[in-house]
């Protein structure tokens, strides 16, 4: 029986083919990024990259939670 991905990471195939890079690509911006706090990298996003703020959401609370250990 193969587990349903739940949470954040469910976005990723999306995100992925909406975007053209690949989710490692995606989180290495966010944590290269000055910014810190979830609602800025959000922003951030979708100001100059283009997401939609469903999938910056995902991948910034992703991004944080693993950064954080969480």
């Amino acid at each position: 029986m193969t587990d349903t991905v739940k949470g954040p990471a469910s976005y990723f195939p999306s995100i992925e083919k909406k975007y053209g890079r690949p989710i490692a690509e995606w989180k290495e911006l966010i944590r290269s990024s000055p910014l810190a706090k979830h609602m800025e990298l959000v922003n951030w996003l979708k100001a100059e990259h283009g997401l939609g703020h469903g999938h910056a959401n995902a991948l910034v609370a992703h991004t944080l939670a693993e950064t954080r250990g969480n």
